[in-house]
């Protein structure tokens, strides 16, 4: 009789480049278990647009695994108890998985790893989703790097393990597994009303589509990435960050694939350090499990932020209509400033076309997120928070890590912070980095009708009022 050995997935929804998969189906009988976990104490519920992309993540994987002989069970519940009793009830005698680096996701696993050395159960843990560790990048003192340039110098001088093969066609489970819940009965698609068209235009969820991403950028764009990348109406970027947040591709993947453009002009070095910044916001959750709750500086603690009413994810009632796209000729004058934002009817070009991007695709081009971001955080004078809890809320990529690192870069409050002074002025911006309007026209196109608003605040008296708050802590 084979030994069943069990895979426990999470955010490495793949066949190649797992671990934890692979030694699962080494053992002779394999069984990839996924468990949705709202439940275990500090866990963060997904925002929507991350289940939406969940859905179709898991029905790609398991067409995947259904062709290497890997069943996939799909369970609901704290992971602590539910993981422990499909193991006992399938007969499994080892468990596989690949780490996790948020505080309550380690202290699930350290305790179902507990459950397993007391009932004879092998357990074992694999690195997949950093290059690193965070627990081996020490700066000289022994501490974590804070800064990232000296953080990145030191981990890209390190060696990387080469990616591993999927997995070969593995035998049955003997008897068949426990059944596991249907995957319709999560409710994870958005329905009434179904806001999702556009996200199904922009992404198709999945390992196979996540490779091609890579080898499309890679075959193009990257040589200009240097440039492109802050060009958001031309396709400079690798869009590749959902596809790592759900790891339908590993890390691993993307920087020895990477070596084979590496010293073609300065672009691929540039991309280089963006996969370096991922693993800088990631080391920064090890460190700092409140990172999405909690000022990394404490100075920021004391600053005078606004906190609206509703704030936080809870979607607008003007995007909350039959037609999930539709908006108001003009913006309606008891629209608190927080939704207007949400919905992109600040009277700001740039900022409102950021949002729509953002409602429309569940994915926001990076220079204008970090517009958008300082726009309300230092413009509208609005907790970081309440921006980064609706980011989760509407974009594909979120997650644990970048999310609240990068909301907390842009506040200044964060890690290797930019300075609290600088204000990205959205006019500014969009001159520079979009000087034709194409971006601009493509989502915003009445701005230069007079049926666009006006700007909600005076850009130079607003950065004004920021400063003197800043002051106040200083």
């Amino acid at each position: 009789m084979p030994v069943v050995s069990i895979a426990w997935l999470r955010d490495d929804l793949r066949t190649a480049d797992n671990p934890a998969l692979l030694s699962a189906a080494q053992d002779g009988a394999a069984v990839a278990l996924y468990v949705l976990d709202e439940d275990s104490p500090g866990i963060r519920p997904l925002g929507a647009a991350a289940k939406w992309w969940l859905h179709h993540a898991l029905t790609s994987l398991r067409q995947d695994l259904e062709a290497l002989g890997i069943p996939l069970v799909l369970l609901r519940g704290p992971a602590g108890s539910v993981v422990p009793a499909f193991v006992q009830e399938a007969g499994a005698e080892r468990i596989c998985w690949n780490r996790r680096y948020g505080g309550p996701e380690r202290e699930v696993d350290t305790a179902v790893k507990a459950w397993a050395a007391g009932a004879d159960v092998h357990a074992e843990s694999f690195q997949a989703s950093l290059l690193h560790e965070p627990w081996t990048v020490r700066t000289g003192s022994g501490g974590p790097y804070r800064v990232f340039t000296p953080f990145w110098r030191t981990v890209s001088a390190m060696d990387f393990r080469a990616p591993l093969s999927a997995p070969e066609k593995a035998a049955a489970p003997p008897g068949g597994m426990p059944a596991g819940d249907d995957l319709a009965d999560w409710n994870l698609l958005p329905k009434h009303p179904d806001w999702s068209a556009g996200l199904a235009e922009a992404w198709t969820p999945g390992e196979q589509a996540g490779l091609s991403a890579l080898e499309d950028f890679l075959a193009g764009p990257v040589q200009d990435y240097d440039d492109g990348r802050d060009r958001p109406a031309k396709p400079g970027t690798s869009r590749l960050s959902p596809y790592l947040r759900w790891g339908h591709v590993s890390p691993f993947q993307v920087w020895h694939t990477l070596s084979r453009v590496r010293g073609n002009g300065p672009g691929p070095a540039v991309f280089g350090t963006e996969i370096g910044w991922r693993e800088f916001c990631w080391h920064q959750l090890f460190h700092n499990p409140e990172l999405a709750t909690k000022n990394l500086r404490p100075a920021f603690d004391g600053f005078p932020w606004e906190h609206p009413q509703g704030s936080g994810p809870q979607t607008p009632q003007i995007l909350r209509g039959k037609d999930a796209q539709a908006r108001p000729d003009s913006r309606p004058d008891d629209l608190d400033p927080l939704d207007a934002w949400k919905a992109g009817l600040t009277g700001i070009p740039l900022v409102d076309a950021g949002q729509r991007q953002l409602w429309r695709m569940g994915w926001m081009h990076n220079r204008v997120r970090m517009v958008a971001a300082s726009f309300l955080i230092k413009n509208l004078g609005i907790h970081w928070r309440v921006g980064e809890e609706w980011f989760w809320e509407t974009l594909v990529d979120a997650d644990p890590a970048s999310n609240p690192a990068n909301w907390q870069w842009v506040a200044g409050s964060g890690a290797d912070a930019a300075p609290f002074f600088r204000i990205f002025n959205p006019e500014t911006q969009a001159k520079r980095f979009d000087p034709d309007g194409e971006y601009v026209t493509r989502w915003v196109p009445e701005a230069l009708t007079p049926l666009y608003p006006e700007p909600l605040v005076d850009l130079k008296e607003s950065r004004r009022h920021a400063l003197e708050a800043y002051e106040s802590i200083r």
